[in-house]
């Protein structure tokens, strides 16, 4: 039986692995080797050297696939020998020396920059009460609940952390567009994937939270993708 190709999932900001359970289950089900990495959303390199040690452990090629502030990481942990693709869902992806706050400030602020609230340590949270129709506005209201009440805020210097040399630029990419995102305005998105010159962009009627909202599309984007550098 052919060996597939082993897929890490990068979660974002205000989120952790288990944004990705509705699409671990069908890469898994498919004989995809998934982790989906823990990262401490304390700085962008602490978060790349988490993710670049992961994909390092993976036994043989890797497509990494990273959400929102994930393709920040992803851009960086790209450079691993054994990764063969990036997937961007609805995500960052900077050119070097780029920041997420340089990038948010292209374009007027995405309605959900009102609801970003920092703490007295140094972390930026999302307002649980605005979070549903900021984040995941087109999940149920037990999904958008549950992942109000159990975000995992960022480091507000992860937004001037700058982006080393794009691994964009060197591996095959391909891009995801939400077209209904209040997080990161659906023109930079777009703007990203065509800087890019991603191989694949598909563009969807969804909030920012669209591996949650439409994994059976962004499931077909990664296997695209996982056909093409298999």
């Amino acid at each position: 039986m052919e060996k597939k190709l082993n897929i890490v999932l990068v979660h974002g900001a205000w989120g952790d692995g288990s944004h990705w359970r509705h699409v671990i289950p069908q890469l898994h089900a498919k004989g995809y080797r998934v982790t989906a990495v823990q990262n401490p959303l304390t700085s962008l390199a602490d978060d790349v050297e988490r993710t670049r040690q992961l994909v390092a452990q993976q036994d043989g090629p890797t497509l990494l696939v990273g959400h929102s502030y994930g393709g920040m990481v992803i851009t960086g942990a790209g450079h691993e020998p054994n990764v063969v693709g990036l997937v961007y869902v609805a995500a960052f992806a900077p050119d070097e020396g780029e920041t997420p706050g340089q990038l948010f400030g292209l374009r007027a602020a995405p309605r959900g920059a009102a609801s970003i609230r920092p703490d007295k340590n140094g972390f930026l949270w999302i307002e649980r009460g605005e979070f549903h129709q900021n984040f995941c506005q087109d999940l149920n209201e037990e999904e958008g609940l549950v992942m109000a009440l159990t975000q995992k805020p960022i480091a507000a210097r992860c937004f001037d952390d700058k982006s080393g040399a794009p691994a964009w630029k060197v591996k095959p990419s391909w891009y995801q567009v939400s077209a209904n995102d209040h997080m990161i305005p659906p023109e930079t998105e777009a703007w990203f994937a065509e800087r890019m010159n991603a191989k694949k962009t598909i563009t969807l009627d969804a909030g920012h939270a669209s591996m949650a909202s439409h994994p059976h599309e962004i499931l077909a984007l990664i296997e695209e993708a996982a056909r093409a550098v298999s």
